[in-house]
C-alpha cells in the first residue's frame, strides 16, 4: 500500500548491491520511473538507487518467514552457507542454520551457550524477525538514531561520519516520532467513519431514487389509462424520458459510491498499516518507515470528497400541464425534473439600486433553470439580507413573497439613508447581481401645492393665488396665467415650480414665497 516499501530480505547487502547514504532516503531523491500501486493507484516515485534503495517493509518480511515456517519451512536456506535447507532458528543470532551450519555454530566458543530453537517449533510466534543490520557496516546492527538525518545508524556510523551530530538510541526517540504518527493516524481515522456514513446516504438515495421512480411510473399509468391510442403512446413517451432520467441520476450515484468506495479502501489499507506498524513494528521498524507512513497518511488527509449525493430524487409528474397534441388529441401529463439554477436567476425592478428612508423599496427575483427557462413553480429556498455598510450588525429586514409562478416580490423598508448591501440567494448561491448596493437618500419631500397649467386654471379665478413661477395677469392677478408674463408655458407645480410631477419639492418656506398664497385649489 505504502509508497516507496519493498519487500526485501533484511540483513547486510554484499558487493555491488551495497546501498550508499542517500539510498536510505528514497524521498528525497528525484524519481526516475514511476510505479502505480497495485492497492490503492497511488504512484511510487522509483529512487536513482531502484527497487534496492526503497525502505523495506520489515513486517511483511516477517510475516513471509512465519508463513513459509507454517508451510514446513519450504523455500527457507540456511542464512550462514546459503545451500541446505533450515532445521534450527539460533534465537540469540536471529539466524535460520541448517544442520551441519548448526553443529558448527555450537563448537565455536563465542556461540556455544546460544539459544537453538527446531523449526518447528516456531510456527507459534509471532515475531522472527532478523536482526536489521546496517548497509555501511554490514557487521553491526542499527540501535541507534541519527536525529539530524532523520535515519537509524549504527555504532560505527555515530564515530564516523555522524559525528557531530544528535544521535540516541532508537528506545529513547521511539516515543517522540511514535507520537507524530499517531496524531496523523487520529486525522485520518474520522474520514472513514465520514465516508462510510456517505456510503450509507448514497444507498439510502439509491433506494429512494427506485422508489421514486417507481411512484412515478405508477401515477403516469394511471394517468394514462383515459386516453386509447393517443394517451398509451404519450404515456411510453413519458416512461422512457422517466427511464433516462432514472439512468442518469443513478449513473451519478455510482460513479460517487464508486469514487467514495476507492477513497475509503485506500483510506483503510493506510488507516490498517499504520495500526499494524505501531502495534507490530519493533522502534526501528517504526522509524524506517516512518517517513513513506507520514507521507501517505498527509496525501490522504488532503483528499477533497462530498460526503452528500450528488444528485437528488426530485423527479414529479406533472397531469395538469399540457403536453401538446397527440393524433389529434390534447394530451396532458409531463415529467418535470427542472432545478432552479442560481446563476441564470434575474433580478428586475426600478428599485434595485436607489430607495428612500422610511419607504418601501421593492423588486422582482425571476427562478430560471440550468437551460434558462423560467421555472413556472414557487417553492425555493430564497435568502434575502440586506445590510447598511456602516452598520453590518443592525440588518433590515426583508419580506418574501413567492406568486407561485417562479417569480418571488422582494421589498424592504430602510430606516436611515446611506449605503446598503443586497444579497440575494437561491439555494445558498447568489444569483445574477447579486450582492448589489442601493444608494438610499433621505425621504422625499411631496409637494404641498398643485401641479397645474396655470393658476388662474387650478384656482377658479381667484385673484389672490399665487404660484412659485412668478408669473402674473393683468386686472390685478397675483398668479400665472396661459400667455402672459412671467408664465413658463408648461405644466408645473405652484409650490416650487418644478416641471416634473414626480419630482422631490424643493420649497424652503422661506419669506419669498409665503405658503399660504402658493396653495390653490384643484378643479
Amino acid at each position: 500500500m505504502l509508497s516507496g516499501v519493498t519487500l526485501e530480505g533484511g540483513g547486510a547487502r554484499s558487493g555491488e548491491g551495497r546501498p550508499s547514504r542517500t539510498e536510505l532516503k528514497p524521498r528525497s531523491l528525484q524519481s526516475q520511473i514511476g510505479l502505480l500501486c497495485p492497492v490503492c493507484d497511488a504512484q511510487v516515485d522509483l529512487p536513482m538507487g531502484g527497487v534496492k534503495a526503497l525502505t523495506i517493509d520489515h513486517l511483511a518480511v516477517n510475516d513471509v518467514m512465519l508463513e513459509s515456517l507454517r508451510g514446513e519451512g519450504q523455500g527457507l536456506v540456511c542464512d550462514l552457507c546459503n545451500d541446505r535447507e533450515v532445521e534450527k532458528r539460533c534465537q540469540t543470532c536471529k539466524a535460520n542454520l541448517c544442520h551441519f551450519c548448526c553443529q558448527a555454530h555450537r563448537r565455536q566458543k563465542k556461540t556455544t551457550y546460544h539459544t537453538m530453537v527446531d523449526l518447528k517449533d516456531l510456527k507459534s510466534y509471532s515475531r522472527i524477525g532478523k536482526p536489521i543490520l546496517c548497509p555501511v557496516h554490514p557487521a553491526e546492527e542499527l540501535r541507534l538514531f541519527c536525529e539530524f538525518c532523520d535515519r537509524p545508524v549504527c555504532r560505527d556510523c555515530v564515530v564516523g561520519e555522524h559525528r557531530e551530530h544528535p544521535c540516541d538510541f532508537t528506545s529513547n526517540v521511539i516515543h517522540k516520532h511514535g507520537d507524530s504518527v499517531r496524531e496523523l493516524l487520529k486525522g485520518t481515522q474520522p474520514h472513514v467513519e465520514a465516508l462510510e456514513e456517505a456510503l450509507a446516504q448514497i444507498n439510502v438515495m439509491n433506494s429512494a431514487l427506485q422508489k421514486r421512480v417507481e411512484a412515478v411510473a405508477a401515477d403516469v399509468q394511471t394517468f394514462s389509462e383515459g386516453y386509447i391510442k393517443a394517451i398509451e403512446e404519450h404515456r411510453d413517451k413519458l416512461l422512457k424520458q422517466l427511464e433516462d432520467i432514472r439512468i442518469q441520476k443513478e449513473n451519478s450515484l455510482q460513479l460517487q459510491k464508486a469514487q467514495l468506495e476507492q477513497l475509503l479502501a485506500d483510506m483503510r489499507t493506510g488507516v490498517e498499516f499504520t495500526e499494524h506498524l505501531l502495534t507490530s513494528g519493533s522502534d526501528l521498524e517504526i522509524l524506517i518507515t516512518k517517513g513513506v507512513v507520514v507521507e501517505r497518511l498527509k496525501k490522504l488527509n488532503k483528499v477533497q470528497y462530498s460526503a452528500r449525493p450528488g444528485v437528488n430524487d426530485k423527479i414529479r409528474f406533472c397531469p395538469q400541464e399540457k403536453a401538446g397534441q397527440c393524433h389529434g388529441y390534447e394530451i396532458y401529463g409531463t415529467i418535470n425534473t427542472k432545478e432552479v439554477d442560481p446563476a441564470k436567476c434575474v433580478l428586475q425592478g426600478e428599485d434595485l439600486h436607489r430607495a428612500r428612508e422610511k419607504q418601501t423599496a421593492s423588486f422582482t427575483l425571476l427562478c430560471k433553470d440550468a437551460a434558462g427557462e423560467i421555472m413556472g413553480r414557487g417553492g425555493d429556498n430564497i435568502q434575502v439580507a440586506v445590510l447598511p455598510k456602516d452598520k453590518k450588525d443592525s440588518p433590515v429586514r426583508p419580506m418574501v413573497q413567492d406568486n407561485k409562478d417562479g417569480t418571488y416580490y422582494i421589498s424592504y423598508t430602510p430606516k436611515e439613508p446611506g449605503v446598503y448591501t443586497v444579497w440575494v440567494c437561491v439555494k445558498e448561491q447568489h444569483v445574477q447581481g447579486s450582492p448589489f448596493t442601493v444608494t438610499v437618500r433621505r425621504k422625499h419631500r411631496p409637494h404641498p401645492g398643485v401641479f397645474h397649467c396655470c393658476t388662474f386654471c387650478s384656482s377658479g379665478g381667484q385673484k389672490t393665488a399665487r404660484c412659485a413661477c412668478g408669473g402674473t395677469m393683468p386686472g390685478g392677478y397675483l398668479g400665472c396665467g396661459h400667455g402672459h408674463k412671467g408664465h413658463p408655458g408648461r405644466p408645473h407645480w405652484s409650490c416650487c415650480g418644478k416641471f416634473n410631477e414626480k419630482s422631490q419639492c424643493t420649497w424652503t418656506g422661506g419669506q419669498s414665497a409665503p405658503r399660504s398664497l402658493l396653495r390653490t385649489v384643484a378643479l
